[in-house]
């Protein structure tokens, strides 16, 4: 699974960077064939939001938080995402499991093949 974060208007501190990272892992137990995930932190003045996007075999899962506090905004966006993951995957079973793994081994394969590179 590919993660990504970023951090609009603020800084981002260890701390929050090892909490989006531990939740990131929980969802992989949720979701095998997780492809990418990326997470939005953004700071608007009182109020701190929190938006996940999760990549997934055919569409794109989306989940956002918003509170006062950006701990809070994080734990519930993952939450929303972990809830839509149970539901997507309950989804998935009238699907093709080989197409799955095959989109998923498509979208994290490397940009450059080590056979195909002349020395």
């Amino acid at each position: 699974m590919n993660t990504k974060l970023t951090a609009r208007h603020f800084e981002l501190t260890p701390e929050i960077k090892n909490l989006a990272e531990q939740n990131f892992d929980t969802l992989q137990r949720f979701y095998d064939n997780i492809i990418a995930c990326h997470l939005i932190l953004d700071v608007a003045k009182h109020r701190k939001l929190a938006e996940l996007q999760i990549k997934v075999f055919g569409q794109t899962l989306k989940s956002t938080g918003e509170t006062d506090d950006m701990y809070a905004s994080i734990e519930a966006t993952f939450d929303k995402a972990r809830e839509q993951l149970k539901r997507y995957k309950g989804k998935l079973k009238d699907k093709k499991p080989k197409e799955i793994n095959l989109a998923q081994a498509d979208a994290t394969k490397p940009e450059t093949d080590a056979d195909s590179v002349d020395y």
